[in-house]
Parts: C-alpha cells; sequence; structure tokens
C-alpha cells in the first residue's frame, strides 16, 4: 500500500503523534501473524460486477475509486487502496451497477465508498444521479474521510449536489474520525457546510493502539462530534488484516473503556461497539462489562463461532 499525506495532514502530524502514527509508514507493517487475513471481510468474493460488492440481501457497497486523500495505515482494504488503475470506473461500470441492482428487487440501500467517493467528484456527481432515479433505492449512504483528510475536496458543487439529491432520497453521509485532534478549524468548518444540506451525519471510528485505545480521548472525541450536530454510529474493533495488526487493541482493553464511556456520556454521543466478523459475516455487538460474557469467542450472523483475535 502506497503512502499518500495531505499537504493538511502533513502540517497536523508535525503536532499530533495520533495523526503521525496513523498516516506514516511503520515497520511494524511488515510483522504479521499466521491469522491475518488480506481480505478479512470477503468482500472480493462478493463483488458482482466491477466496484460493487453484495454481501447483505438488501444494500450494496459501491467502491467510486480506490483512491483517497490520505491512505491511512490500517485500512481493511489496504491489499487494493491506493491501486489506482485498478479501481479506475467508467460510466458504463455505472451502468452494469445500475442494471445488476435492477435484477436484485430486494436492494433497496446503496453505500459509496472506497477509497473515498470524495476524490472523484464528477463521478460521485454522476453515480449520484443516477443511482437516486431508481425507485427501488430508498436510501443512499455516502462513507468519506475527506473532512479530516482534505477538506478543502469538499467543494461547492459537491454540496450544491447533497441539498438536491437529498430532497428526492434519504441521504446519509458518514465521517471517519479516530482521534479529536482531527478536529481542526478547517475539519470543523467542512461539517458545518455538511449540516447546511440538511443530511443526517454519522461517524465511525476504529480502535487504534497507542492513538485512541483511552477512556479521556473517546470521551472528548464523541462529545465533541455530538456538540457538532455528528452522531457516533460505529467504532470498529480492528480488522485482522495483514500489515495492521500492531493497531489491534484488546478486546478486553476496548470493553473496560467503553462500559466507562456509557457510564459517564450521552447516550446519543455512545456508538456500536463491533467486531467486524472475519470470515465477512455481520458486524457483531460487543456486550460491555454489566454483564457476565466470555471474551474469547463470539457467533457471527450465520451462528458459526469465531475465536476472538
Amino acid at each position: 500500500m502506497l503512502v499518500k499525506i495531505s499537504s493538511h495532514l502533513r502540517q497536523l502530524a508535525k503536532k499530533s503523534s495520533a495523526i503521525k502514527k496513523q498516516f506514516y509508514f511503520s515497520p511494524e507493517e511488515k510483522v504479521f501473524s499466521k491469522r491475518a487475513l488480506i481480505d478479512p471481510l470477503l468482500e472480493d468474493k462478493h463483488k458482482k460486477v466491477k466496484g460493487l460488492v453484495h454481501k447483505y440481501s438488501r444494500r450494496v457497497l459501491i467502491e467510486l475509486t480506490l483512491n483517497c486523500a490520505s491512505f491511512c495505515r490500517f485500512c481493511t482494504r489496504r491489499r487494493e487502496v491506493s491501486d489506482l488503475k485498478k479501481g479506475e470506473l467508467s460510466l458504463r461500470d455505472i451502468e452494469k451497477m445500475i442494471n445488476y441492482i435492477e435484477s436484485k428487487p430486494k436492494i433497496n440501500e446503496v453505500v459509496f465508498s472506497g477509497g473515498d467517493p470524495l476524490t472523484v467528484p464528477r463521478l460521485l456527481i454522476y453515480a449520484l444521479n443516477k443511482f437516486s432515479k431508481l425507485r427501488q433505492i430508498k436510501i443512499i449512504r455516502i462513507h468519506s474521510r475527506v473532512p479530516v483528510s482534505d477538506p478543502q475536496l469538499l467543494t461547492k458543487r459537491i454540496l450544491e449536489t447533497l441539498t438536491r439529491i437529498n430532497k428526492k432520497k434519504t441521504l446519509y453521509f458518514s465521517i471517519h474520525f479516530e482521534h479529536p485532534d482531527e478536529l481542526t478549524p478547517e475539519t470543523v468548518k467542512a461539517v458545518n457546510a455538511l449540516r447546511k444540506t440538511g443530511i443526517p451525519l454519522f461517524s465511525q471510528s476504529t480502535f487504534l493502539k497507542g492513538i485512541n485505545d483511552s477512556y479521556k480521548v473517546l470521551e472528548t472525541l464523541f462529545t465533541k462530534l455530538v456538540e457538532l450536530g455528528v452522531r457516533p454510529y460505529y467504532i470498529f474493533h480492528c480488522d485482522l488484516t495483514k500489515g495492521v495488526e500492531h493497531f489491534i487493541v484488546p478486546i478486553k482493553k476496548e470493553i473496560e473503556i467503553m462500559t466507562k464511556l456509557r457510564k459517564n456520556i450521552s447516550g446519543i454521543a455512545f456508538p456500536f461497539h463491533v467486531v467486524d466478523a472475519p470470515n465477512g459475516s455481520g458486524k457483531i455487538p460487543i456486550p460491555l462489562n454489566f454483564w457476565k460474557f466470555t471474551y474469547s469467542s463470539f457467533n457471527d450472523f450465520k451462528n458459526k463461532s469465531t475465536r476472538m483475535y
């Protein structure tokens, strides 16, 4: 996976070790166990046409690009993200996606991800216009880290398109946040601009060793996000991805932090704590220490027992 860091993050990394650890290469990426997986969520297995992943019956994931404003070193899709040629889509590819969706009437939700869809604004706007015309599609989600990694890429044209599409389809916008240091004036300005579109804003985070595996860090992050109008939605146990294991926090420590957070922050500031089953079988909620349970294993959506890592 290539190294790519925006000028915005380069400046921020000079004074924030939490930012530097997320985006700068570490030799630890070359150390991995036999259990580590290249594609832990089995997304490649569920690609039906180029750029479209269909794992769950009612929704599809659209990888509009494999490019990002900056490449996170803990990325689950590091096997393919930064391979720009492989991820390049044509208008014909979008048509093939539409044809596939129309052949599956149960699909009612489209999730734009990547890479980062905001790094290909023309294609994103085209795709939004096309998918929003499908009667079976009721929900469109956009997942992006651009407001954090390179806020200037959130252009007036994108904002105008989101405002327009939101009038005829239900849109949601999810932003990936990891640490309070990411809430710069530029990022706050971008979040405020998104709020003005009227689209509900959510956040996703990942537990990262040495970065946010702290009650105080997450208490500050989630509280500030809610104050900005961003609802914390998920915090993930870091996937068992090859080259990423040095970021994995012990599950017991995560649960201790989340239990303390649940006692002390607003319910609307508290996200779902989940583990993405390594065989691609669902996002499994992780219980808190209010209950007695085993830390060693869990059952996925297919009732398959999986050993915790």
